[in-house]
């Protein structure tokens, strides 16, 4: 049966498709599609013939073995391979051939764009919001000639994506789908964050300052907790910049969302309290240094401060650290410390 296979060579090598790639690939999708045909052979297989231009179904029938007294139920034996490529089988084979040329073509083009984006994950890239998508809930968003998807999870609470917008996003995830490469990225994720101040502070690139950790609630409100690794460097100065110029560049990228930045500590007592800013604790009791849980004191003048709107920046304190976190008014706390040193002083009389 005629086939141009020189002309098929010629195409997948121009795509970067090796000829015994193609050769195996069409083979076995033209013995299913022989095995689809009427009265096929359980037992077939395809010849190619580039020279000739030409497939041939080679195919084996079986032949029942001779029952023995020693063997009752004989294994069929295979008889000779003979030609058995239909004579309509034309028309089935070009379209077979599209389809599989076009499925390695479709290959090499997902190869191409997983292996280009496997790299990517957790970094940070620059897209174009392009509004095509079927489902609203996910937005689709160019980079260069391939497309992520922005699923609502990883959107921004508030934040509106409008066609032809560029934004910068964070890379969470590249996988093997069965339609091609999924890119997922996000606005919303923590380490978007620690991105955008890495493009903005040579300290951190230099690892002269670290990001210990970040808490954010997207789109209202983000800590983050840091340390300088080198001695006489301001970790929160480097990070805010000269007037304020690098918190701001990296804000711009967020909208309204407020950022904190806070020092870092290994005693928890000092990092509960950096972390409850803008409020000032006056004490923070550890309760309890195995089940990571404390108690900070703070005038009744900050109380309100030190919780947040609807307990927000007592919230990220806590996703910060990774404390259980008691805020307690502090004049409350001396009072009864007061009364309990009379109690005690009483007894003692």
């Amino acid at each position: 049966m005629e086939l141009d296979l020189a002309g098929m060579h010629q195409l997948a090598a121009q795509q970067g498709i090796n000829a015994e790639e193609l050769d195996e690939a069409l083979a076995e999708a033209l013995r299913l599609a022989y095995m689809k045909t009427s009265h096929p052979a359980r037992h077939a297989r395809v010849e190619l013939d580039e020279r000739a231009g030409s497939f041939t179904v080679w195919a084996k029938d079986e032949i029942p073995g001779v029952p023995t007294e020693d063997n009752p139920h004989p294994a069929p034996t295979l008889g000779e391979e003979y030609d058995d490529t239909p004579r309509d089988f034309g028309r089935l084979a070009a379209a077979t051939a599209r389809q599989v040329i076009t499925q390695l073509f479709r290959k090499v083009e997902d190869d191409r764009v997983f292996g280009a984006f496997s790299g990517q994950k957790g970094k940070l890239i620059n897209g174009v919001v392009q509004q095509d998508s079927k489902d609203p809930s996910n937005i689709h968003v160019a980079v260069g000639d391939v497309e992520a998807i922005l699923p609502r999870r990883e959107q921004v609470p508030g934040e509106r994506y409008r066609h032809g917008e560029r934004i910068r996003v964070y890379v969470v995830n590249v996988a093997r789908g069965l339609r091609g490469p999924e890119i997922v990225v996000s606005r919303s994720h923590p380490d978007l964050v620690r991105r955008l101040f890495e493009r903005e502070v040579p300290e951190l690139v230099s690892g002269a300052v670290s990001i210990m950790a970040i808490a954010r609630e997207a789109g209202a409100r983000t800590k983050i907790a840091v340390r300088a690794n080198t001695e006489g460097v301001n970790p929160k100065g480097a990070l805010i910049g000269p007037g304020g110029s690098r918190v701001r560049a990296v804000m711009e990228n967020l909208g309204p969302e407020k950022i904190d930045i806070v020092d870092w500590s290994e005693d928890p007592a000092k990092f509960v309290a950096a972390a409850l800013s803008p409020a000032t604790a006056t004490q923070v009791h550890v309760v309890s240094e195995k089940n990571q849980t404390a108690v900070a004191f703070i005038h009744d003048s900050q109380l309100s401060l030190a919780i947040g709107k609807e307990g927000q920046n007592a919230r990220l304190a806590a996703k910060l650290t990774g404390w259980k976190i008691g805020i307690e008014s502090a004049e409350e706390h001396a009072k009864k410390q007061e009364e309990m040193n009379a109690d005690s002083k009483v007894s003692a009389e």
